[in-house]
């Protein structure tokens, strides 16, 4: 269990210093996207973990995917990977889309880091902070996310369960404030946008289960899930993010959501603030990861 009351505290440090100190993280500003990436790697050094950035071009810019890693003591340790896009669309400052998803991010490896050094922790975690996600770059081979998949199934990296969180940050508790794509808004899913979602594909359908299983031990963080065949082909909604990149490499993936332009109508528009943000909510999702990790039920 985590200090949920300091877990905000440092969320809304994050989302600051991303989404305010630095700003705008597309491709129109790269030096921001530079001293997002070092705040990242910054982080994890400070926090005490292995941290290396990967550099790759695009264009005639130098962009990174940023790297932290913290336990794997055990011989044959599974190792899973959790991903969120530190880039924001071209003239936001991206707090949903996706300062949320980098704050959780760094926040379940300062947990984890703690839990590492005591030696209680039986699986190694393996961080990942994406460049480029956004439009322009969305769908081509320069997505930070497809570079890094694309080298991991290269080199043979063993990646047991890969984690994408996508906007985390935002809740809605009006009436029928939580809408849904076809044929979804058919389905008893909640009106209500209080909940995090888990989306994975056929092959990830274990992986689902055992983070639903895990998740539901946290009675303040409403969940629900969706497996969908085919990798999402037929409802491309669900592809929209990172956790793509290693569908289509192979590897198991969910994403974790607040369900992004279904729920927060701020997606890609200057008005995606930190201000608009549930940071409780947030923290609980800190809360709901470091179980999963830290439980044996793998």
């Amino acid at each position: 269990m985590i200090d949920l009351e300091l877990t905000v505290e440092r969320v809304q440090t994050h989302l600051h210093t991303l989404t305010r100190t630095i700003g705008e993280r597309s491709v129109a500003t790269p030096w921001n996207l530079r001293k997002a990436a070092e705040y990242i790697e910054g982080f994890y050094q400070q926090i005490g973990i292995a941290a290396w950035r990967e550099e790759y071009q695009y264009r005639k810019e130098s962009v990174s995917n940023v790297v932290g890693e913290v336990g794997g003591g055990q011989t044959d340790a599974k190792t899973f990977l959790v991903g969120a896009h530190y880039d924001s669309v071209s003239r936001t400052v991206g707090a949903d889309d996706n300062a949320s998803g980098v704050a959780v991010q760094l926040e379940v490896a300062r947990a984890l880091a703690e839990y590492s050094e005591s030696g209680s922790l039986a699986r190694q975690v393996r961080f990942v902070s994406f460049a480029l996600e956004e439009p322009p770059v969305y769908g081509t081979s320069a997505m930070g996310s497809r570079v890094y998949a694309r080298k991991a199934r290269r080199q043979g990296e063993r990646i047991d369960g890969m984690i994408c969180l996508e906007m985390v940050g935002y809740t809605c508790r009006e009436p029928k404030c939580q809408r849904y794509p076809f044929p979804l808004m058919f389905r008893n899913y909640p009106e209500l946008g209080d909940y995090i979602g888990i989306v994975g594909n056929y092959k990830s359908r274990k992986f689902t289960r055992a983070l639903y299983l895990a998740f539901k031990k946290n009675e303040a963080l409403p969940v629900i899930t969706l497996t969908v065949p085919w990798s999402g082909y037929l409802l491309p909604e669900v592809r929209l993010s990172d956790h793509a990149s290693f569908w289509d490499r192979g590897f198991k993936a969910v994403m974790i959501t607040d369900t992004s332009f279904y729920r927060n109508p701020h997606y890609h528009k200057r008005s995606d603030t930190m201000d608009t943000l549930d940071l409780g909510f947030m923290a609980q999702l800190v809360n709901s990861l470091v179980m999963y990790f830290t439980t044996a039920h793998q």
